[in-house]
């Protein structure tokens, strides 16, 4: 949906008006499927973001930054106000008579044409960004498999980016939009059990067998200060998509209750086995946990075969998720509608889905230390959209109903969220300057 610069709104495409529930609501035109999902399979949706396979990598970037105490609050922090700040973006969906799918249109609703080019730009970097890194992780796990059986170390780590990037391909082209996930997400979640219980094990029996470990933070005094803000920025990254309008929009009416239904099931049984292997992690290895969890343990050569395989198949599902929104845009702009296997549609996600990922698949391999960028991104889109933008939207819509005590808290987030924002960009170009001397392009690590 396009707005004019007051805000007011207007589209380039004809808006749907529905009744639903006897409330006229209009919905702006999509090629994707709105309001066909339950609240369950949404919920899995949201779970299955927060069960990747970045969870094999907390242990190292959060709790060896931050040690026990710390690290243990603020993950139990940091789900409470990601629970929040998604919960007031999910109350906003069907604000002022419109349906909002996507999180530009809310943006330009309530501020107007700047904010939404602005936001629609935060948002695409930082999906960018994190469908780099499911590319990543992929390979990394591929890589993983190869070592297992071999350690002649022909096959470098772009070589497995290339295949993983292919492969993630090949699934975008056969998955047309995100509500035809449905039984990939069951799929997804025994991958994501798989090897969340190989590592927790694994590390259950390596901690019991190993010496005392050490748990202090490494590093110098000034080095642990921005290690401290990196992981905090880690933290938010753990439990936020930064398009939840563009989930919302595929569940059924009521949106706004069925999304708090999904919501609660993301922040309940999704964040167990995140917390699990997590802490389980770093107790077992301390502060020498690997930032793969699964290259930390010691166990059967078939077994961690496993749980690679199960990594890397879930991450090809997770991604589709994050690539989503940039679909639905194509998608939409094309008006490729109609039969999802058609040769006209099924030629066109070859094309465009296969040209997007294989400039996602490029910049993986180019530049393979792309969390310290990804670092860079959460604390200039992440933080923004999740945090600051929540609040401020929230307070704005809402402002008439507010008490001052109320509108005060809304603030105090927004002034909060922008000093952490700040912190973690600079943390972020100093790891990247300090990273750049050690890694090159093409890098096999």
């Amino acid at each position: 949906m396009e707005v004019n610069g007051d805000g007011t709104g207007s589209s380039t495409r004809p808006l749907k008006v529905i009744d639903e529930e006897n409330i006229a609501v209009e919905i702006p035109e999509t090629a994707h499927q709105i309001s066909s999902d339950s609240w369950f399979q949404v919920g899995f949706v949201l779970t299955t973001g927060i069960n990747s396979a970045y969870v094999l990598g907390y242990s190292g970037t959060i709790m060896v930054p931050l040690g026990w105490i710390p690290g243990v609050l603020g993950l139990i922090i940091a789900t409470a106000i990601s629970l929040y700040a998604n919960s007031l973006i999910a109350k906003l969906h069907e604000f002022g008579g419109r349906r909002h799918i996507r999180y530009r249109d809310l943006a330009g609703f309530i501020y107007g044409r700047k904010a939404y080019s602005l936001t629609w730009g935060l948002q695409y970097v930082n999906l960018f960004m994190i469908n780099t890194g499911y590319i990543i992780l992929a390979g990394s796990a591929l890589k993983a498999v190869y070592a297992l059986f071999s350690d002649d170390h022909v096959m470098k780590l772009p070589y497995f980016i290339a295949l993983s990037g292919f492969v993630c391909a090949l699934f975008a082209m056969s998955i047309p939009h995100l509500s035809s996930l449905r039984l990939w997400l069951g799929v997804s979640t025994v991958f994501s059990l798989i090897y969340i219980v190989v590592a927790f094990v694994l590390s259950v029996k390596d901690g019991i067998e190993a010496p005392a470990r050490d748990y202090s933070i490494p590093g110098t005094t000034q080095s642990k200060i921005f290690t401290t803000i990196g992981a905090s920025a880690n933290l938010v990254f753990a439990f936020n998509t930064g398009m939840l309008p563009e989930i919302q929009a595929t569940i059924k009416q009521p949106v706004v209750s069925n999304m708090m239904k999904s919501l609660y099931f993301q922040f309940t049984a999704g964040v167990l086995p995140m917390y699990a292997v997590t802490f389980i992690g770093y107790w077992a290895y301390g502060s020498s946990t690997s930032t793969y969890l699964l290259s930390s343990v010691n166990g059967p050569v078939w077994v961690k075969a496993l749980a690679n395989i199960a990594a890397f198949l879930q991450t090809v599902i997770a991604l589709h998720i994050f690539a989503s929104p940039m679909y639905e845009y194509l998608d939409t702009r094309f008006g490729i509608t109609g039969s999802p296997f058609s040769i006209r549609n099924l030629s066109f996600r070859v094309g465009v889905r296969g040209g997007y990922l294989t400039i996602n698949t490029l910049v993986a391999a180019l530049l393979p230390f792309l969390g310290d960028f990804m670092s860079l991104t959460g604390a200039i889109s992440t933080f923004p959209l999740t945090f600051i933008l929540a609040n401020h939207m929230y307070m704005k819509a809402k402002k008439n109903k507010l008490t001052s005590l109320q509108k005060l808290w809304h603030w105090l987030n927004v002034y909060f969220f922008g000093l952490m924002s700040i912190a973690a960009a600079v943390s972020a170009l100093r790891l990247i300057a300090v990273d750049s001397k050690t890694y090159h392009v093409f890098a096999d690590l």
